[in-house]
């Protein structure tokens, strides 16, 4: 009824490590700003360049 998935132990890990933590300072100060109600959710040039600069 059900299929066994069968797992390769040579080139697939037991379990996927755990995320790695970005180091402090990765995130932008227009981000941690609370949005307002109603305002323009469009993100800003600096937003932009920031989220495609980070490490992805």
């Amino acid at each position: 009824m059900f299929a066994t998935v069968h797992r390769d132990e040579d080139t697939e890990p037991a379990e996927y490590p755990e995320a790695v933590p970005r180091p402090s300072g990765t995130r932008t100060e227009a981000a941690e700003t609370p949005r307002v109600v109603g305002e323009d959710r469009s993100a800003t040039p600096a937003e932009i360049v920031a989220f495609l600069s980070s490490p992805m």
